[in-house]
């Protein structure tokens, strides 16, 4: 994801090691209910302005594992809110340059709601 086309850097994404400095969590893979309380921890963690993007059907809907597994939380947005889903498994990167657009897009018109 890091090539010349596909940098997160001309987004305006920067990797921060802190939840507390970030505003986007990217979730991707199967989330347990182990992982739950550290998930939701972290997104309490984030500063006001917080979005999610949930990435790939493991995460979207728990994916196969799903069925007949009771760790498994079926679907993210089970514990957390999310903005924008990106289906796949795993999906291609310019889809996930896409929902990074759809994100900077529904940012822009709250934005813009805002000030009116």
């Amino acid at each position: 994801m890091n090539g010349s086309r596909f940098d997160f850097d001309r987004y305006g994404l920067v990797p921060r090691s802190s939840s507390r400095q970030a505003n986007l969590i990217l979730t991707a893979g199967t989330v347990t209910m182990k992982m739950d309380p550290s998930l939701v921890r972290l997104y309490e963690q984030m500063p006001k302005q917080k979005y999610v993007i949930a990435m790939g059907a493991c995460t979207i809907t728990g994916g196969m594992f799903s069925t007949d597994s009771y760790s498994t939380v079926r679907g993210v947005d089970k514990l957390i809110p999310v903005d924008v889903y990106l289906p796949g498994c795993p999906p291609k990167p310019e889809a996930v340059i896409d929902a990074i657009t759809k994100l900077r897009k529904k940012i822009f018109r709250e934005i813009y709601e805002d000030q009116i």
